[in-house]
């Protein structure tokens, strides 16, 4: 099956951001055996083809595992994906776990089904990857995945994070990487559409109308009309962190002997942690 030629600018482009982030965040090392996770959408075929081009004239040795999970969704082309895998001349490792199933089981009529269907695919990438000897997960998460998740954490979870351009597992065996980060999704999917990727829609997540991320994504829209570069100003600020002006009331000191604080524990010596305070007014 003969590879489409992509657009030269936009190669050239892409190339240069993902150096870019596996310099910056020491994403690949000499030695390297990488799990590409090829779920058969458009961000993962991009970041598959660009790691293969970045292998051919990398300073470093590393080696490239395209790894896709079939998760029993019916219909699903597992054979001509593993078809095209190998045509582009890299290992390839299918997978095969009804996850489908078990999603549909565990999703209530009505809710959405990523965290479920994400959980069990992460699960299951990580097992694959450590029986293969592989050092990294590499995932296709670009520039947009990472300013909405920034978003959606901060709206519904309460919490400042996203997803990080390298992450250690809790369990220490993975470390996944994100070399697309700075990436984005336009370019991401101008670049598929020109090199011609056989794309695969998610037919289980994908017709889902109410998923919080998609109202992000409309939300952040709306936003750029309006204002242009607010997308690339909220990632900007990822990277621009300023501990001292917000609220972590782990990032203050306290009594490093008791562990107490007299604000809070009704110590008489309230009044004295007042003074300092009150002196540099």
């Amino acid at each position: 099956m003969a590879q489409a030629q992509p657009d030269r600018k936009l190669l050239k482009r892409l190339l240069h951001q993902v150096g870019r982030a596996i310099q910056e965040f020491a994403l690949v090392e000499d030695g390297d055996r990488i799990l590409v996770g090829v779920s058969g959408g458009k961000d993962s075929f991009t970041l598959l083809y660009l790691l293969q081009r970045l292998r051919e004239r990398a300073p470093v040795r590393f080696d490239l595992v395209a790894c896709n999970l079939d998760q029993g969704h019916p219909g699903f082309p597992a054979g001509k994906l593993e078809e095209y895998l190998r045509a582009q001349g890299c290992e390839v490792r299918m997978l095969r776990e009804d996850t489908y199933s078990v999603v549909k089981r565990l999703t209530p009529e009505g809710g959405t089904t990523c965290a479920v269907c994400s959980r069990l695919r992460r699960g299951i990438l990580y097992n694959a990857a450590a029986e293969m000897g592989c050092t990294k997960i590499a995932l296709g998460h670009h520039r947009d995945d990472l300013i909405e998740s920034l978003l959606l954490s901060m709206l519904f979870a309460g919490k400042m994070r996203s997803m990080p351009p390298k992450l250690r597992s809790d369990d220490g065996r993975n470390t996944v990487i994100r070399p697309l980060c700075f990436a984005s999704e336009a370019d991401v999917a101008a670049f598929a559409a020109s090199a011609a990727f056989p794309v695969i829609p998610c037919d289980l997540c994908g017709s889902q109308e109410n998923l919080q991320r998609k109202r992000v994504k409309r939300l952040l829209s709306e936003l750029e009309r309006e204002h242009p570069g607010v997308r690339a100003s909220l990632f900007a600020s990822m990277g621009n962190v300023l501990p001292a002006h917000l609220l972590d009331a782990r990032l203050y000191p306290r009594d490093a002997q008791s562990g107490r604080d007299p604000w809070i524990d009704g110590d008489d010596c309230a009044e004295a942690a007042l003074l300092p305070a009150l002196a540099r007014i």
